[in-house]
């Protein structure tokens, strides 16, 4: 198989959908990559690092989608990158499509097979390629959120640890999955006081065993939501419904009531954001302000540490890219139920049930879709 990896074109993400040592096991398994030269410039990998693991340079985008017959990027194709897919191609990326009925629409017209690495789902409900990505995000979220609370970047000029005499910083996290409890973990390191909510009792009993008294863990409700993030100075919004768009679980009139200066971060801005306030930013311009709240909604958040991302995610995703080479795509989803639940679009059809209601359009299961 000939695998093409292009430059990334999204505003400011650095990531690159292989390194060259993943190229390096992919072409021992017997296949081709063509990489589009400069691809790895943003975390410093050259060209003749892709040459010496054994991958061809070519010049331009066009000529990576022209020769490949499956493509590994890192974030969703753009436009024009949407219009360089064929019938009979693959795309294994981050796809986020029940956010973005454009996308679906032209993936759907291309004819390619479109695989999600947010939606490759293992027996027992993990989502192993969307995880790096979410403990990175979840990580960075008190980072910037810290950091848009000084006064300069339009915050309450809040310290987050506090110092004697002061009290520390109230962050709460929304959600307690991987991207939650990886933002908790940096809070409390923060010496914030940190609480998380979550509807799932068995995960705040987890994280309570985890960590003890350090964090306040709740039971997710709207009105547990409403009394904690009023009174927040910052919130991380980290809820997940794979696949599907995120729910609005803080209102206007929640951003509304809380302190001018407060910060929220809403890591679920791919899927459409849990903020009924949130709209998406990018890394040139990742802050706006609603009613005085600080409002950070970056779509690739990752992309501004780059490096350490994307070989979190190589290492993630390269047993699957080997699949879907030494098998070819259909036979690798047919042989692996995990990667089959990452199938989005195949020749024309939506085949992820959720996209395809957010989206109010037509459905065919996977299986159904590949046949036999």
């Amino acid at each position: 198989m000939r695998i093409g990896v292009p430059k990334e074109i999204k505003t400011l993400e650095f990531r690159v959908g292989m390194v060259p040592g993943s190229v390096r096991e992919v072409a021992l398994h017997g296949h081709q990559v063509v990489v589009e030269s400069g691809a790895g410039g943003g975390i410093n990998v050259s060209d003749d690092d892709y040459r010496a693991a054994g991958a061809e340079i070519v010049e331009t985008a066009e000529e990576v989608f022209a020769a490949a017959d499956m493509i590994v990027k890192v974030k969703e194709p753009q436009p024009h990158e949407c219009e360089m897919l064929r019938a009979g191609q693959t795309i294994f990326t981050y796809l986020h499509l029940a956010a973005d009925k454009t996308q679906a629409e032209h993936l759907v017209h291309s004819g390619a097979t479109a695989i999600a690495y947010e939606t490759v789902m293992d027996a027992r409900g993990r989502l192993p390629l969307l995880a790096p990505m979410s403990e990175v995000a979840g990580r960075m979220a008190v980072q910037v959120g810290a950091h848009n609370l000084e006064k300069e970047q339009g915050g309450a000029g809040v310290l987050l640890g506090g110092v004697p005499g002061v009290p520390a910083g109230k962050v709460v996290v929304i959600g307690g999955g991987v991207a939650g409890t990886s933002a908790a973990r940096v809070a409390m390191g923060m010496e914030a006081k940190v609480t998380i909510l979550d509807k799932a009792l068995d995960r705040l009993a987890m994280l309570d065993l985890q960590f003890g008294g350090q964090l306040n863990t709740i039971y997710s409700t709207t009105d547990a939501i409403e009394n904690h993030v009023i009174d927040a100075d910052l919130v991380v919004g980290a809820v997940l419904v794979p696949g599907a768009a995120a729910p609005k679980l803080v209102s206007r009139d929640m951003i509304r009531a809380m302190r001018p200066g407060s910060v929220v971060v809403d890591i679920a801005i791919d899927q459409g954001g849990c903020f009924e306030t949130s709209r998406p930013t990018t890394h040139a311009e990742p802050t706006y302000l609603v009613d005085g709240v600080v409002h950070y909604c970056v779509t690739n958040m990752p992309g501004a540490v780059a490096r350490t991302s994307t070989f979190a995610l190589n290492n993630a995703t390269l047993p699957y890219v080997i699949a879907l080479a030494d098998k070819g795509p259909v036979a690798a989803m047919h042989a692996d139920p995990d990667l089959l639940a990452g199938l989005n679009v195949h020749d024309g059809k939506i085949t992820f049930e959720a996209v395809a209601r957010d989206l109010g359009l037509d459905y065919m299961p996977p299986g159904a879709a590949l046949g036999a």
